[in-house]
């Protein structure tokens, strides 16, 4: 049974930082493709990042202020935020594919494991 753990969100200024993390079990899945969603209240969770192999994707509002990183010893897959703003307040979501494609996939049906979510959130 794979589990994914959460931790690392919370509540800051506009224009600070957070590091979100995904504690992957059995570390035998840390290479297994991972996506990052997030959600709002009343809205479709919304694809944020994603990293198959060495091919990783972004979407444009997450581009050149949101990277991906695994920590294999400590089998974690990261997602640092950089200059978050208020819109980037939502409930974050890591998860993990059971298999590796060429392209890196954004629908969330794609991915079969889920962490318990963390919540961020920007304050101006």
């Amino acid at each position: 049974q794979v589990q994914l753990i959460e931790s690392g969100g919370g509540s800051v200024q506009a224009g600070g930082a957070l590091i979100l993390s995904c504690e992957v079990s059995p570390a035998s899945f840390i290479r297994n493709p991972v996506a990052w969603f997030r959600q709002v209240p009343g809205k479709e969770r919304e694809f944020v990042a994603a990293w198959s192999g060495d091919v990783s994707d972004y979407s444009d509002s997450a581009k050149g202020r949101f990277t991906q990183s695994r920590d294999y010893n400590k089998n974690t897959v990261n997602l640092h935020l950089l200059r978050l703003i208020p819109e980037d307040t939502a409930v974050y979501y890591c998860a993990m594919a059971t298999t590796s494609s060429k392209n890196v996939q954004k629908e969330s049906r794609a991915y079969t494991y889920w962490g318990q979510g963390t919540q961020v959130t920007v304050s101006t």
